[in-house]
Formats: structure tokens, C-alpha cells, sequence
């Protein structure tokens, strides 16, 4: 199976009058870990639900698992999995009655597997009732739901919202650890940047229902850096500094700001005064989605 989990393609999704995603176009590599970001009102929930058909696109179209998302069935979602932070799991079942339900929908159910996860989410006391776990607990259970029949394409929304640092720590670590393991491929969104930091090979920024930024994590890395400078004694007070110097500040001989182009040291010293000295360093994903949503 070669084809590409998820292609939208000119998307658009309006209510009433409002565009909640605006001619958005995507491309999610297969074997990949793909998080979209922003804002809330971003457009990211509703860019989810329409590759998952929960949500019809006004124009535009999403590509899923080689098909049309407004044509999936059910045989289709036994290859995807889902889960949302607004999830509403069968409070009334235990954790046993709940997953024997959901193997009984997927053929590829993996008991072993599963077993697995149980033990790995502390979910091995299937007696419990559901709706008696805790937030955490219950995102634990959707999860491993949905990753017991090894689906092709996962597709997680806001799965670390209002859980602890431990818990976020146990769904990381399981995400990595059998999602990459078996060449599966996920489209997250987030609040959590460090967690998408460690998780995710592209990030995609929306902004307004548009797409601002698409490419690797490593690349964002690479050109972006926070930049020091000491100025010569005799430099005057620069205005109308290059466009890719953003959040720039100057007191006296101290500038400083963020490049969203860097190359070299070298060649940052090309646009500063002669005799400048100059200090580049690394930044975490975190200030670099803050650096790209302020404004200078």
C-alpha cells in the first residue's frame, strides 16, 4: 500500500459567512508525524474533521488513504484512528466492556497488542468503570482504542489537553514508540509545542483558517536563530533593518533579535555595521511559533 495517507487540496470550509479554513492545501507523507498548530479559531479542529468526514468541505477536497473523504465507509475507518480531546467514551462500560465493543469492530484487532497497552497505560484493571477514570485515564483508554487494530493513518486532536506532565509523558512516549515502530503516519494538533517539538517531522501553522508556514521541524530549526550583537562604539541608530530580522531591539551598543533567515554568522555580519560582534543561538520550536505570531 503506496499511497499517501492525506492530500488536501485547495480546502475550504465555511459557516455562514465565516471561512473556518480557507483554501488550505496539505500534504501528510506517509510514515510521518505531521502537527498543525495555531491559535484557537485557527481552523485545525475543523481541517481534522473534514479529512475524517465528520465535517463536509464547502469547496476544495481531502484525499484520505487514496479516497475521497467524503466517501469513506466503514471498512475505510477500520484503517484510521481518531481521538479528540471532546471524545465522549461509554461512561456506563468498564474499560473491559469498551474494548471487547471496539474489537468487535475491527478485524486487524490485535489482542496481544492490546494486552500490551494495557499494562503500558495502567488500564490492566478492566473492571474499572469509565466514567469513574480519571481525564487522563480516559484518554489513555481512547487511545489505545484506537491503536489496537494498527491503523494506517491516526489522527489526534488536542490529545494532551488537561492532562498532567506524567500522563503527557505516557502518550508521548507510546505515540513514538509504536507509531514509528510500525511505519504508521499521524496528524496532531496541539497546544503543546514542547510536546510537538519532540513528537513531530513537519509542522504546519495556521493562522485564520490559511496555512502560514509548512516544513520540517529541522528546517524551521535551522533558520531560525535568536541573535546578539555589540555594536561598534561609533555605529549609528540603525532603521529599516532586512525583513527577516523580527522583534528587533537596540539599546545603546546591545541589539538584538530573531533572524527567520540564518545561514552563518558570516553572512549575518554582511547586513550589520563593519566590526560588529555577532552571537547566534538556537531556539527551542516554542519561541520560534511565538517569533512568527508577533508582530515586530
Amino acid at each position: 500500500m503506496n499511497e499517501t495517507p492525506v492530500i488536501i487540496e485547495n480546502l475550504r470550509r465555511r459557516y455562514g459567512r465565516l471561512d473556518a479554513v480557507s483554501g488550505l492545501s496539505l500534504t501528510v507523507p506517509r510514515g510521518s508525524i505531521l502537527a498543525l498548530v495555531g491559535p484557537n479559531g485557527a481552523g485545525k479542529t475543523t481541517t481534522l474533521k473534514v479529512t475524517v468526514n465528520l465535517l463536509r468541505p464547502s469547496a476544495g477536497r481531502a484525499t484520505v488513504l487514496g479516497k475521497d473523504s467524503r466517501r469513506l465507509n466503514w471498512r475505510d475507518f477500520q484503517r484510521i484512528g481518531y481521538v479528540s480531546e471532546n471524545q465522549r467514551l461509554p461512561e456506563f462500560m468498564t474499560v473491559r466492556q469498551f474494548l471487547n465493543f471496539c474489537q468487535t469492530l475491527y478485524p486487524a484487532w490485535d489482542a496481544a497488542f492490546a494486552g500490551e497497552l494495557r499494562r503500558q497505560f495502567d488500564l490492566a484493571d478492566d473492571d474499572r468503570l469509565l466514567g469513574h477514570l480519571s481525564r487522563g485515564m480516559r484518554m489513555k483508554a481512547a487511545l489505545l482504542s484506537s491503536l489496537a487494530y494498527r491503523p494506517r493513518l491516526l489522527v489526534l486532536d488536542e490529545p494532551f489537553s488537561g492532562l498532567d506532565a506524567v500522563v503527557r509523558e505516557e502518550v508521548s512516549r507510546a505515540i513514538l514508540q509504536f507509531v514509528r515502530d510500525e511505519d504508521w503516519t499521524i496528524l496532531i494538533t496541539s497546544h503543546d509545542i514542547d510536546e510537538i517539538e519532540r513528537l513531530a517531522d513537519r509542522v504546519a501553522i495556521m493562522r485564520e483558517g490559511a496555512l502560514t508556514v509548512n516544513e520540517s521541524v529541522e528546517s524551521l530549526q535551522a533558520r531560525f536563530r535568536r541573535v546578539q550583537v555589540t555594536l561598534p562604539a561609533a555605529a549609528p541608530l540603525t532603521v529599516g533593518w532586512p525583513r527577516e530580522f523580527l522583534r528587533v531591539e537596540q539599546n545603546g551598543a546591545r541589539l538584538a533579535f530573531i533572524t527567520s533567515a540564518y545561514e552563518s554568522d558570516e553572512k549575518l555580519r554582511t547586513a550589520l555595521p563593519a566590526n560588529s560582534q555577532v552571537e547566534s543561538l538556537t531556539m527551542p520550536l516554542r519561541e520560534i511559533y511565538i517569533a512568527l505570531n508577533q508582530t515586530n
